[in-house]
């Protein structure tokens, strides 16, 4: 059975991630070298986006219950991110200890302003620290494909990123709004999930062992991916496209391009 993350492993997966993110950024021949799955940025630039995205969910967090986030002043300065490389780094870890620092101190359980209220996914201070496992590593699949030698997301990482993808990204109270529908994942290492879309919004389940061809699901999906967890969560980040081979899909294929199209914000 697949171990259930606790509040001490995802943080112990951000600084994991966020070491390895650093030491793709130090090995880098340049902070100007393009990101390509981040187009028109600059590993300057996506540095600077992470760094900042972990000082506000550190200010978040920080602030406890609140209707609205905190002003960006409670979490920037105003001077950005420097640009020489060993600040950039100093800088990237400062922002990382902000973080870390500010989930101790408020536990698992803390009440915490979230953009995911219409989720599935609680609104706590642990929310908040899962959520940062998948997106730190991403972005450091990033830099390292930027340097031209990208690996996959640890298994650890993947399969519990790829579950908070469906109960924190993907579930939502919005209508959906085309033919109701059923999307199973399935990853390789044994995990699986359903996405139910419909009037009553998206809603996310975790499945047993994978359907088989010889031993079909009595409530068969309108389309279906498989693929390894690390190639679900680049898929549905975009750094892997519809019709990679690194994906095995069923059905429909129509239904992915509307889940891609859609922004239940809208």
């Amino acid at each position: 059975m697949q171990k259930t993350l606790t509040f001490s492993d995802h943080l112990r997966l951000i600084d994991e991630r966020s070491t390895a993110f650093r030491a793709a950024v130090a090995a880098a021949p340049s902070l100007d070298v393009p990101v390509p799955s981040c187009p028109g940025w600059t590993l300057f630039d996506l540095v600077q986006h992470l760094g900042m995205g972990r000082r506000r969910s550190a200010a978040i967090v920080a602030a406890g219950p609140a209707d609205a986030p905190p002003e960006k002043s409670a979490w920037e300065d105003g001077t950005g991110a420097p640009r020489e490389r060993e600040a950039l780094l100093a800088w990237w870890t400062e922002s990382v200890e902000r973080l870390t620092s500010a989930l101790s101190e408020a536990g698992p359980d803390r009440g915490c302003w979230t953009w995911w209220g219409d989720s599935q996914s609680p609104e706590t201070s642990g929310a908040w620290a899962r959520r940062q496992v998948p997106e730190i590593a991403v972005h450091t699949y990033d830099v390292q494909l930027a340097v031209g030698d990208p690996e996959p997301l640890p298994d650890e990482v993947a399969l519990d990123g790829f579950d908070d993808c469906q109960f924190t990204l993907c579930s939502t109270d919005v209508a959906w709004p085309h033919e109701p529908a059923v999307v199973d994942y399935y990853a390789t290492e044994g995990r699986s999930w359903r996405l139910r879309l419909s009037r009553d919004g998206a809603w996310a389940a975790r499945l047993g062992a994978p359907a088989t061809s010889e031993d079909p699901a009595t409530d068969k999906a309108d389309a279906s991916a498989r693929g390894t967890a690390s190639d679900l969560v680049l898929f549905f980040y975009g750094r892997i496209p519809l019709d990679s081979p690194k994906l095995e899909l069923d059905g429909d294929r129509r239904i992915f391009d509307q889940l891609i199209a859609w922004d239940p914000s809208v």
